[in-house]
């Protein structure tokens, strides 16, 4: 993949989350400052590749898991650089530190990343899995239509004993689309932040989303509250 292509993929899956409708030609030409031909050239190869596709009823592009797997790697392969927390790390820090006893505190910051991220916060207490803002999840676009309403709810079924045999062992684990082990059609994205609890060492915090992500965002998130809720928890 050229450097051009993928600065064309980051902005298609950058807009498309933003959006929620696929992305055009001349939107990505005003960008670029080239003509509309040229990026139809480089969308054509990205699609041929696997990394972007066209939904029958739009002339505009809509990444694939594999193209969303790949910025999701780039993000995770470029090296952060120390910035001062941001306003929602700071509110999401507060509900956590002032959460009182351990079960409550996984639930404040489970609650703080559904308002957060308007997505569907999942967290483990000891055998349980905690869920909040289910409405958040099927209000998405994606989800409208229903017929993935069933995948979704297999996939929920299923994750506490899932994470409890599968246990995770990275301290940020994102699983798109289709690598999901389970609803693997019901086109959402998980992402999860283990982290150490009295309850045990393979406590897990994260969201459950359709696969139109703002993933840098999310992830951050995620990944600070794992960060956060260890520190709390242990203090």
């Amino acid at each position: 993949m050229t450097e051009r292509q993928k600065q064309i993929l980051t902005a298609i899956i950058e807009q498309y989350a933003e959006v929620a409708v696929p992305v055009g030609s001349s939107l990505l030409a005003k960008v670029f400052s080239v003509s509309s031909a040229t990026v139809r050239a480089e969308m054509a190869e990205l699609e041929r590749l696997g990394y972007i596709a066209q939904p029958h009823t739009s002339a505009g592009r809509v990444p694939t898991d594999k193209g969303y797997r790949f910025y999701v790697n780039n993000i995770a392969d470029t090296p952060q650089t120390p910035t001062p927390e941001r306003g929602a790390e700071r509110a999401l820090t507060a509900r956590v530190t002032d959460g009182g006893l351990p079960d409550r505190t996984i639930r404040n910051a489970v609650d703080t990343l559904v308002e957060l991220t308007h997505n569907l916060g999942i967290g483990t207490i000891g055998n349980q899995l905690y869920m909040s803002g289910l409405s958040n999840l099927f209000g998405q676009p994606e989800f409208i239509g229903g017929h993935q309403v069933q995948q979704v709810a297999n996939l929920l079924d299923n994750l506490e004993p899932w994470l409890r045999e599968a246990r995770p062992n990275e301290p940020l684990s994102v699983y798109i689309g289709s690598e999901n082990p389970i609803g693997r059609s019901a086109g959402v994205s998980l992402i999860i932040s283990r982290f150490r609890s009295p309850f045990s060492d393979h406590s897990y915090i994260g969201v459950l989303g359709p696969t139109r992500q703002s993933y840098r965002d999310v992830m951050g998130l995620v990944a600070h509250t794992g960060k956060t809720l260890e520190e709390v928890l242990f203090q």
